[in-house]
């Protein structure tokens, strides 16, 4: 379906294994929709397995529909969120990007802003360096990354996640702490920042 001439698209692409990441985005994309003339589109990426074989099938059986290069191409910004694996990005997300050479050459995402979210079992288990990790092959895209301001009150008083390089979740070992009310804040205010954005970049552009 094409896309209101009037509203631009923010791609929320993300991987979630125990489901906490996915929590996220959905307030991420609360966030992006809460802005005038902005809609979040929700994609997810497939787990990679060490089988040869292809033994999933091409739709995940619920939730977001697996992300097509095609979604990089339409969208106005970028949400992109994984759990933390050993401070970096889960292998998942980083298959995926590893696949996107073309885009890269084209230029597809230069100048377009992005943000980065993650969520992690313990509280000092890498949540801001797996929020960098995600930011490198942003910046090879030329995407314009931004973060929270600690102008945002519950940047200040968090204490279960929530830096200024991007929203984030502390889920516990067993992954089911619910989202504190400061994690929900800043994940909607991430998400409308981007929004935000990405809406004036593309005013100033049509100027």
């Amino acid at each position: 379906m094409n896309k209101p001439v009037n509203n631009i698209t923010v791609l929320v692409l993300y991987y979630s294994r125990h489901g906490s990441t996915k929590k996220l985005a959905d307030f991420i994309a609360q966030g992006i929709d809460s802005v005038p003339g902005c809609v979040a589109r929700l994609r997810t990426v497939p787990a990679v397995s060490a089988v040869c074989e292809a033994v999933e099938s091409t739709v995940p059986p619920d939730g977001a529909p697996y992300v097509e290069l095609s979604d990089l191409v339409d969208c106005d910004g970028l949400a992109l969120g994984s759990p933390t694996r050993f401070g970096n990005m889960a292998s998942a997300m980083k298959y995926f990007w590893d696949g996107t050479i073309a885009d890269w050459l084209s230029g597809s995402l230069n100048g377009k802003p992005a943000c980065v979210f993650t969520s992690t079992g313990s509280l000092h288990g890498g949540q801001e360096s797996t929020l960098l990790s995600m930011m490198i092959p942003l910046f090879h895209h030329g995407m314009l990354v931004m973060g929270l301001p600690y102008t945002l009150p519950a940047l200040m008083s968090t204490a279960s996640g929530g830096t200024p390089y991007g929203a984030s979740h502390w889920s516990g070992a067993d992954g089911k702490k619910p989202i504190t009310d400061d994690s929900k804040q800043l994940a909607i205010a991430l998400g409308a920042r981007l929004a935000t954005t990405a809406l004036a970049l593309r005013r100033h552009t049509n100027e």
